[in-house]
């Protein structure tokens, strides 16, 4: 589709236009991706945004909506870009959401907003991802990035552990509502995962930098290279003059499997090796920052972190062959179709219902293969999902030098270890109110990862907002008693 493409014309009948194929949004070739770090999708032209946003139905009670963790007005901002006003959209949005381009990117929006649009009752779901994305990209193109009013001061401060989605988005909520926001940050860079975990060709870093500017700009302040729990605990910080702390450091805690060899030279954890390619550009040959290169990879796990780790490896220069390994079937992956797609596309090998057993080392102490077991599904698990069962006598060896595990992510314990008051799961999650994300302890709140284990980017960024809104409450109480 071009950009002289009418998006209607005279005969065509607007009332149908739902049911027309939802619109593409074009990707580079995959054989060129593969070799470089430049973002995958291209992005909308007008004409196919607003096409897109023509099959929107402006639904009295609309669920999509309601299956979005942050509460866009989707319809609202979708009408907008119908009629012209890209700003304006990319506006409505930011209403209830600080980090639209980001969200606009990296969201599941097929499992939510997307999944319960009326229009995929009888026909394709409206692209709501693509047309977030294109209403915050507009904004920021065309430099018409505007600060909204705040509420006059509270005179109120709230210190905020983690600047990773949850962070940033309770943030963004609580600093237009007037009260002095200050975010401490272990990295030496702010974002979190959107910086460290996800890739260059799926969430642009200078995406992820204006989104960080904008909230900057609101008055939000972050101080970097700050380990809350080693410089400052919480509860200093409490003594020190904040009126609450919102933790969101996540869940970084890397997982491994146990099995024999991974202590072996050359096996990484997707946490490691993702942060050293994209928070410390160790792709990029400018930089010295240490990661092996080597012909043959072998990632394990099914998630958008094994595919992020992947995708990743396939790119480094050196690198021949990349493996999959997931003890499933494809079916059963919980990484986004989309982006198993692209790496299918890219060169990916997938090695399904397949297991690990055993890394195995040469005489130097580095991977020299992988011996796996063929799996056959069983009975649904507490997931929901077949259960893999190992098959008898149906080991083989894969021949790999660098293995990736990508098996999730636990909370680290350093907050709760050095705050007492806090109850956490055995699993070291931190356990709040749901409704508020209010902690046992007095003027603590938490949310994201920490709480609810690794998730989605669009539910930490839920949490935060649903932080935010209580401890506005919180403080404003706490001032007028």
């Amino acid at each position: 589709m071009t950009d002289d493409t009418p998006v209607c014309d005279e005969k065509h009948n607007l009332k149908d236009m739902h049911k027309q194929p939802r619109t593409h949004m074009p990707e580079r070739d995959a054989q060129q991706r593969a070799t470089d770090w430049d973002e995958v999708p291209a992005g909308y032209t007008v004409e196919m945004a607003q096409r897109e946003a023509l099959r929107c139905l402006q639904c009295k009670k609309p669920l999509c909506v309601a299956g979005c963790p942050v509460g866009i007005d989707i319809p609202a901002f979708i009408k907008l870009i119908a009629e012209d006003n890209f700003v304006g959209a990319a506006r409505k949005i930011k209403e209830t959401n600080s980090l639209p381009a980001v969200c606009g990117r990296v969201c599941p929006q097929e499992d939510q907003c997307e999944k319960v649009c009326i229009v995929a009752k009888k026909f394709t779901s409206v692209a709501i991802g693509n047309l977030e994305r294109f209403a915050a990209d507009a904004e920021r193109e065309r430099g018409e990035i505007k600060i909204p009013e705040k509420q006059p001061s509270t005179g109120r401060k709230v210190a905020i552990v983690g600047s990773g989605p949850a962070g940033l988005s309770a943030a963004g909520e609580l600093v237009k509502m007037g009260h002095e926001v200050v975010i401490f940050e272990a990295l030496h860079k702010p974002g979190g995962v959107l910086l460290y975990g996800i890739p260059e060709f799926r969430l642009p870093k200078a995406i992820v930098n204006s989104e960080i500017e904008y909230l900057k700009k609101l008055g939000v302040k972050i101080e970097v290279d700050s380990v809350i729990g080693k410089v400052e605990t919480v509860d200093e910080l409490l003594n020190n003059g904040f009126d609450a702390v919102f933790v969101a450091v996540g869940a970084g805690l890397p997982m491994f499997m146990g099995i024999p060899g991974e202590n072996l030279c050359g096996v990484y954890s997707a946490n490691e090796y993702l942060t050293r390619a994209n928070l410390m550009k160790a792709y990029d040959p400018d930089y010295a920052t240490p990661l092996l290169k080597k012909k043959r990879i072998a990632v394990v796990g099914g998630g958008n972190v094994a595919m992020d780790a992947a995708r990743t490896s396939l790119r480094i220069l050196g690198t021949e062959e990349v493996y999959i390994v997931y003890r499933r079937s494809r079916d059963e992956m919980p990484a986004r179709i989309e982006e198993t797609k692209h790496g299918e596309e890219e060169g990916l090998k997938f090695m399904l219902l397949t297991n690990p057993v055993k890394v195995l080392g040469d005489d130097k102490g580095w991977v020299k293969a992988l011996e796996c077991i063929r799996m056959e599904l069983g009975e649904p698990d507490d997931s929901g999902r077949r259960r893999p069962v190992p098959i008898k006598d149906s080991e083989f060896v894969l021949d790999v030098d660098c293995v990736i595990m990508a098996l999730g992510t636990s909370p680290n314990p350093l907050v709760p270890m050095t705050t007492p008051g806090i109850q956490v799961t055995p699993k070291g999650t931190i356990v709040v109110d749901n409704e508020t994300c209010q902690t046992d302890k007095e003027g603590v709140f938490a949310g994201g990862d920490i709480v609810t284990g690794a998730a989605t980017v669009i539910l930490a960024m839920g949490a935060g907002k649903t932080a935010a809104q209580a401890i506005d409450q919180y403080v404003r109480a706490k001032k007028s008693a």
